[in-house]
């Protein structure tokens, strides 16, 4: 209980409610909730460290599912959080800001309470289940809508199993009607895809995703457990998955028959018909109306930013656009569509890639490779990426003789399990063949110089680029490492721990993967780019590398900090600035001009 307050806080707070109706109605609820028993009901005591959300209730009123999430172990040696300076403050003075844990650490925990509602008595559901004596989360998916049973997820630490539980009520019986593993990391939710879970309308069904054909599927398991049913397969993704409000259609979006396109499809939960219901090439994100009679479509081409149209329900009907987000300027210029051409890695596999051939001019036999971001993430594709400014900087290398080369390399969305999970344990490893093996096809196939290629990227890519620049001597002559990951030790803890474990069970996972252990065998040109109030990827990263370079006495660097900046910059003058240094770079090292 805190202690009253006393002296001039008494003062002020007597003033607040002397001065403002606002302060004396909110004291006056706070008094009526301390001194008012509406249920009966017992409470859930929670820890010190535990707070409660997600709470949902039985449609017949009878159980409360809750999640308590138990949080780290703040500036314990189990879970410090780092704090990050502020420099450039309304103060004037350095601030400071307390952002994540470093990965590794104490994350806290996640447990799943069953509430019986008027008895007050609580259930823990892992506690029932005991699918597993690993450290583990419990967390809520929902009752099903004839109130029978409850349906809870229980996930490893390691990120490498889960299980998805049906408890019956009232009996509380409880099994694990699926079992998913992966041997790198389950792609469920995060870095992967698969991660929708729920009931269908006779409330004895569930259907999930699951990636075990090695491609994210939509299936259905009884409530009562046995043999799941597919309800799509093949060598392409369903990448969501939505289910109308009478329970009776699912909405997909996959990449079925093409890689580069997303279409939007309607499948009939009883007779499993699978129909198209968009056509044009791209991607379209699309809702259903309410009344289930009109699509909602995001569509979006390789050279035209997402407009919003309207499509009836039906396969084949004609869109209508509702919105031009361009302006005039910028439709009057002749904006590429990529090509899209396939690379042949070292070990067989055909690596997609988008090239940008050079234009209006002769080629200057110079190339550059594009190193895109991850997360979970794919660049090649027919519709307008996310990297709208590296697209339109593109065009400005095309237009002065460069090649350029944008490979969705081991690692990336789009192309099933064995892709994603190709870096597991060796983040540096195929997925930086995969750039190099791009440089020796530019070569061979685009008559590029091989003293003359460059690489580039941010985050991620900024990571690919100084592994480049490292790891490879003499096949890139120059790089741009922007925002990176210069030792994954240092990276968060939901990210890092499904690809490489954790630093202090895998060390070799982590030293083999860093950039930071290689700095000594640098011999291009190496430009790095941060910003610093970077709070994914923090400035330490980039301030460690600059000293171990210092320290190692190599002077073929330089680096550029933003004070301002975030991880994705804010600043249209931080971006320009930026950009400016790169293009300097490639012409100069590459190029040769001055």
């Amino acid at each position: 209980q805190p202690a009253e307050p006393a002296g001039q806080k008494d003062f002020l707070k007597d003033q607040q409610q002397e001065l403002f109706d606002f302060i004396r109605r909110q004291v006056a609820q706070q008094a009526l909730r301390a001194d008012t028993d509406t249920t009966g009901a017992k409470p859930l005591y929670l820890g010190e460290r535990e707070t409660a959300s997600d709470i949902e209730v039985s449609p017949d009123g009878r159980f409360a599912l809750v999640r308590v999430s138990q949080r780290a172990r703040g500036d314990s040696a189990e879970g410090r959080r780092v704090e990050m300076p502020v420099w450039v403050t309304e103060s004037g003075y350095v601030e400071t800001q307390q952002i994540r844990t470093k990965v590794g650490d104490d994350q806290g925990d996640q447990r799943t309470a069953l509430i019986e509602l008027q008895t007050g008595k609580v259930s823990w559901v892992d506690s029932l289940a005991q699918v597993t004596t690993a450290p583990h989360d419990a967390e809520p998916v929902g009752f099903s809508p004839n109130s029978r049973h409850a349906l809870v997820r229980i996930a490893t630490d390691d990120f490498k199993d889960d299980w998805l539980v049906v408890v019956d009520l009232p009996s509380l019986d409880a099994r694990a009607v699926v079992h998913r593993h992966e041997d790198a990391w389950l792609g469920v939710g995060f870095l992967g895809l698969g991660g929708w879970t729920g009931w269908l309308g006779d409330g004895e069904t569930i259907y999930y995703g699951s990636e075990e054909t090695g491609y994210a599927h939509l299936y259905t398991v009884a409530a009562a457990g046995g043999t799941p049913r597919a309800l799509t397969s093949g060598t392409w993704e369903v990448q969501d998955v939505t289910l109308s409000p009478d329970r009776k259609t699912f909405y997909l979006h996959t990449n079925e028959g093409d890689f580069g396109q997303v279409h939007f499809y309607a499948l009939d939960v009883a007779t499993g018909r699978k129909t198209q219901l968009t056509s044009a090439e791209g991607r379209q994100d699309v809702v259903v109306s309410p009344d289930g009679r009109t699509l909602a479509v995001l569509h979006s081409t390789a050279n035209h930013p997402p407009e919003l149209y309207f499509q009836p329900h039906r396969p084949g009907a004609e869109m209508r656009k509702v919105t031009e987000s361009t302006t005039a300027e910028w439709r009057s210029y002749s904006w590429i569509e990529p090509e899209i051409v396939m690379i042949s890695a070292r070990d067989g596999a055909q690596v997609p890639a988008r090239l940008y051939r050079p234009r209006g001019v002769a080629s200057n036999r110079v190339a550059v490779i594009f190193v895109h971001g991850a997360g979970y993430l794919q660049n090649v594709h027919k519709w307008w990426s996310s990297y709208y400014r590296e697209y339109m900087f593109h065009h400005l290398l095309a237009s002065r003789g460069y090649t350029v080369l944008d490979l969705d390399y081991r690692g990336s969305a789009g192309q099933g399990r064995d892709w994603r999970t190709a870096i597991y344990r060796y983040m540096g490893g195929k997925d930086l063949d995969d750039q190099v093996d791009g440089a020796r096809w530019l070569v061979r196939t685009m008559g590029v110089d091989s003293t003359k290629i460059g690489i580039y990227g941010g985050s991620y890519g900024g990571f690919i680029t100084l592994m480049a620049m490292f790891t490879r001597p003499g096949v890139f002559a120059a790089g741009a490492a922007l925002r990176p990951v210069t030792d994954w030790a240092h990276y968060n803890h939901g990210y890092t721990g499904r690809i490489l474990n954790s630093p202090q069970t895998d060390t070799l996972a982590y030293q083999r993967s860093s950039p930071i252990y290689f700095a000594q065998n640098l011999t291009g040109r190496l430009l790095m780019c941060h910003g610093m109030v970077d709070d994914n990827v923090h400035f330490q990263d980039t301030a460690r590398l600059v000293q171990r370079l210092i320290e190692l006495g190599k002077q073929n660097w330089e680096v550029a900090v933003y004070p301002v900046e975030p991880h994705g910059f804010r600043r249209n003058d931080s971006w320009t600035d930026e950009y400016r240094r790169i293009l300097k770079l490639f012409d100069e090292t590459l190029v040769g001009l001055r």
